[in-house]
């Protein structure tokens, strides 16, 4: 199994050595992790990944080698809900024609989904499945997994069904984008391009060739000049929305996202969920305890950079207008306002949608935020990108 782990990492070119693999093997014949498969995770890590930027492709194989012994981390994960674990074992799922969910009602407000939720916890006094009142599984109550309803808080699924929750009551780890993917295809570098801006600065590294014929012909000898190097002088912020329904989205981000950190010299990157709101941050798998606050981004880049958000804009409308809306925090100030903070610090903003655009007037939140963008929302298509670079440019 080792073996198989250790060839799997060299495929998937995390750079470990023979001697870091056997170091591996010392450490378990001397029992640094013993049947835990957390603490194995982290020596194994530790042992055979030298930077930082080739983690996610090691969770990836440590993921697929091994598969099925995570069951103690998942056990960990759900009692963390606070909630008994039988009573979110998945046995079935609701599955309703178009019909049928037209005819389940919503709550009515968030108000009342966050007080019905109080009540049902501590009314409820044992586990539940189907029906559409207690929070339980495969029915059509607002509380509960692998069910239907219009909003309603989830605990205990393992991803998204409806894309309807308004909260997720589950600890769900994210992975960072890769900077190093294969680009499938050019045309997204060649789309970005259009917004570069050459400017120079810097030493004279770099031969002017009209103006060394200009002079040697003007002085009739040899006369070489130089002028300093052409550099990307655009300054660009990307925010790039991460984890939960943007999962189905991965591939295309990161070839955007790859695309980007090649054709711009002068870039940052900051990650948020769903929408924008008072904290980012630049690493996934510390998303909880190493923000950045928002303000401290808005006052430290100027209005000079060109910021672009990168997200599929679904959500629960009250992440975006309801102070405490926030799938999974509560948050002092809606989504709405951080986003027009951003708008009138970085006037050259567009939202990026890998969403189709036939799809976009079924969302009530797309709506919403295309709306506080002014329209300025693109397609992450050829002609999308293009369209969004233009308008930075202006």
């Amino acid at each position: 199994m080792f073996n198989r782990f250790f060839l799997s990492l060299r495929e998937a070119k995390v750079p470990c050595s023979l001697r870091e693999y056997l170091t591996l093997i010392e450490a378990l014949q001397k029992g640094v992790a013993m049947y835990d498969v957390e603490a194995f995770y982290h020596l194994a890590r530790a042992a055979l990944v030298k930077d930082e930027r080739h983690i996610d492709r090691f969770d990836q194989v440590f993921a697929a080698c091994f598969k099925g012994l995570e069951s103690a981390a998942l056990a960990d994960a759900i009692a963390e809900t606070a909630l008994p674990e039988e009573w979110l074992r998945k046995l079935a799922e609701k599955h309703l024609s178009p019909e049928e969910m037209a005819q389940i009602e919503a709550l009515g407000g968030w108000e009342k989904l966050m007080e019905t939720l109080r009540q049902r916890l501590e009314e409820q006094k044992g586990r539940h499945q189907g029906g559409s009142k207690w929070i339980g599984t495969a029915g059509t109550s607002p509380f509960g997994a692998y069910g239907y309803n219009p909003e309603g808080v989830r605990i205990g699924q393992k991803e998204s069904r409806h894309r309807r929750a308004v909260k997720v009551w589950d600890k769900r780890e994210f992975r960072n984008l890769d900077s190093d993917v294969e680009i499938g295809t050019r045309t997204i570098k060649v789309a970005l391009r259009r917004l570069r801006r050459w400017a120079r600065d810097g030493a004279q590294e770099e031969l002017d060739l009209d103006g060394t014929i200009r002079a040697t012909a003007e002085h009739g000898y040899l006369d070489v000049k130089t002028r300093p190097e052409r550099r990307n002088a655009v300054k660009v912020l990307l925010f790039l929305d991460n984890g939960g329904s943007m999962d189905g989205h991965v591939k295309v981000v990161e070839e955007l996202f790859s695309a980007a950190c090649t054709e711009f010299k002068h870039m940052e990157h900051f990650y948020f969920h769903n929408c924008l709101y008072e904290g980012v941050w630049k690493d996934n798998r510390r998303r909880w305890d190493a923000q950045t606050p928002t303000h401290e981004i808005l006052r430290t880049y100027g209005p000079d950079y060109r910021v672009v958000f990168v997200g599929d804009a679904a959500m629960s409308p009250y992440e975006i207008v309801q102070p405490g809306g926030a799938v999974e925090h509560w948050n002092q100030e809606a989504g709405e306002v951080w986003l027009r903070r951003a708008i009138g610090q970085w006037p050259k903003s567009v939202w990026i949608n890998p969403t189709p655009e036939q799809h976009w007037k079924y969302t009530q939140s797309t709506q919403l935020i295309r709306q506080i963008f002014a329209d300025r929302m693109y397609a992450m298509t050829l002609q999308g990108i293009e369209g969004a670079m233009r308008e930075l440019s202006r």
